[in-house]
């Protein structure tokens, strides 16, 4: 399409012809609503519409086309909640300014003072901040805003959820009083709400239909695991996707500290982001991401506001989140700007309740899926391997490698040494036997009667001939299922199919045997003095 969709909205041909450099076709549904009543009246404005939806454009090409050139005094102040989205935002205007001589400024703490003062000096006509660094240089009396003719409250509820509701109020009493206010924001708290009415006037609202509910290109599912389950769901998530980029939400930060650390471990490209994080890390995280030299991001809530990251194919909830309007900014991070997504949420067996109470207040349709299976991450990386071997064979393959496969020709069947070759380079990952066992948890839950008549329930299996043991190692101690399968075979001599059952905690964990193993389990891990602490006992009922 051209861009006549966005002429019918009164814009004018200068900033149509920019609109036209940037690429943009059609306008989205907020950007039809808002634009002509920006230009169209002097009213002040609410709009609800989630993050992706195009807001940003919505508010600042028509700002862009109403400000006076000529004059030497700030014009317009759009404040959002984290530095992050003050760079994107002042980048996004300054690229929709075409040849409109308007200068721009983010204005946010951890910035040096010096370097904000220089630009302010140069004359700004609009300047994107914090809250917190703004009120420090408005009491400082470093600018005026006398004279200011819009203010924006970009993502009001993100700003109202980090304690910046109180520089907000301070910041408006001290703007000319008949300027023109635009807030934006995802949902509509009370105290936003209250905001409103005490700071605004003639206002109109504006709410795109799916403002406040989930977009319809986000794929919602939850998977019911077990806590300690919760790090191999991942794995087998992140394995069975093509071109996996996701955002993972952890509560806390130590949380995200253990899920990134293990995930880096097993040889995923991941990185964590939490608010003990400095700046400068915080930002070469980010360009690592958004670079896409990682693909992975563990982050907490707080760590993740205002980030502004395209082309996730996941957000996953590896805790479920405090509330709904928490979810909805979650999950609002995929599906966006065309593209489908896929939020998947891990609950264990007593959050039911909480998810059923999100999926009311969000409107949401989350439905139960069964984790990958086994199985489907070994036909994943089969087709991975064959696609990678394919492509090597496709390319110039050296004199050399070509010599070493013809002596190995003479010597072995052509079967055995790609075999080999396979196994040498993946390890045990085509093997069932190498991952941990995950409890399915996809079924209604049989009886336990019925479970231990049929002989199926082996994650907690105390049939006759089988011992279940504790042992006093866990997650603290870098303990995997794997690294305690290897830590039976190579000290007991154990086979790893003759072990189920594996629950890792945090400093212990379980594991079921048969009975005549665990008595060689428990002579041959513990220590010879008996006046030692043992390492292995049968666990108590």
């Amino acid at each position: 399409m051209s861009d006549n969709k966005f002429a019918e909205l009164g814009l004018s041909e200068e900033i149509l012809h920019s609109i036209k450099s940037k690429g943009f076709e059609e306008p989205t549904e907020i950007q039809k609503k808002i634009i002509p009543l920006i230009l169209g009246n002097e009213n002040d404005l609410i709009g609800q519409a989630q993050t992706g939806t195009g807001k940003t454009a919505a508010f600042a090409l028509p700002i862009i086309d109403l400000l006076n050139t000529k004059v030497d005094y700030l014009q317009a102040l759009i404040l959002v909640p984290t530095r992050e989205l003050a760079v994107q935002v002042s980048e996004e205007i300054n690229s929709l300014r075409g040849h409109k001589n308007i200068h721009t400024v983010p204005i946010y703490g951890g910035q040096s003072y010096d370097t904000q003062f220089r630009r302010l000096k140069k004359g700004i006509d609009i300047i994107v901040g914090t809250p917190g660094r703004m009120l420090d240089l408005l009491n400082r009396k470093t600018f005026s805003m006398d004279k200011i003719s819009f203010v924006v409250l970009d993502e009001a509820d993100e700003m109202l959820n980090m304690g910046f509701i109180d520089d907000i109020e301070n910041i408006l009493k001290m703007t000319n009083q008949n300027r023109r206010t635009l807030l934006f924001s995802a949902t509509m708290p009370e105290r936003i709400l209250k905001l409103s009415k005490k700071y605004m006037r003639k206002c109109e609202v504006v709410k795109a239909k799916n403002a406040g509910q989930t977009t319809a290109l986000t794929d919602q599912i939850y998977f019911e695991v077990k806590e300690s389950d919760k790090l191999d769901t991942l794995c087998r998530i992140i394995d069975t996707t093509s071109g996996f980029y996701g955002l993972v939400f952890c509560r806390t930060k130590n949380d995200v500290d253990f899920v990134s650390s293990k995930l880096v471990d097993r040889g995923y490209d991941a990185e964590g982001l939490h608010g003990d994080i400095s700046q400068i890390h915080r930002e070469r995280i980010l360009n690592k991401f958004k670079k896409k030299n990682a693909n992975i991001l563990v982050a907490t809530d707080v760590a993740a506001r205002g980030l502004d990251i395209f082309d996730l194919t996941h957000v996953i909830n590896y805790a479920l989140p405090q509330d709904p309007e928490s979810y909805l900014h979650r999950i609002g991070r995929t599906g966006r700007a065309g593209k489908e997504g896929t939020a998947i949420t891990f609950i264990t067996s007593d959050e039911f309740r909480k998810l059923k109470i999100i999926k009311n207040a969000s409107q949401s349709e989350i439905r139960k899926e069964r984790i990958p299976q086994v199985k489907d991450v070994i036909n994943f990386k089969k087709y991975k391997i064959a696609a990678e071997l394919k492509t090597i064979i496709d390319t110039e393959i050296s004199p050399a490698y070509i010599k070493l496969a013809n002596d190995l020709l003479e010597q072995h069947n052509p079967e055995n040494i790609i075999a080999a070759l396979i196994k040498h380079s993946f390890q045990n990952e085509l093997e069932e036997e190498s991952y941990a066992k995950i409890q399915d948890l996809f079924e209604s839950k049989p009886q336990k009667k019925e479970f231990e008549s049929k002989g199926k329930n082996k994650r907690n299996r105390t049939n006759k001939g089988y011992s279940r043991l504790f042992i006093a190692i866990g997650k603290k101690d870098g303990i995997t299922p794997k690294k305690l399968l290897s830590i039976l075979m190579k000290k007991a001599n154990v086979n790893s199919n003759k072990v189920d059952g594996i629950q890792i905690m945090d400093s212990y964990s379980f594991f079921n045997v048969p009975f005549d193993l665990s008595e060689v389990i428990l002579n041959r891990l513990n220590p010879a003095d008996s006046k030692q602490r043992p390492l292995v006992e049968r666990a108590k009922a």
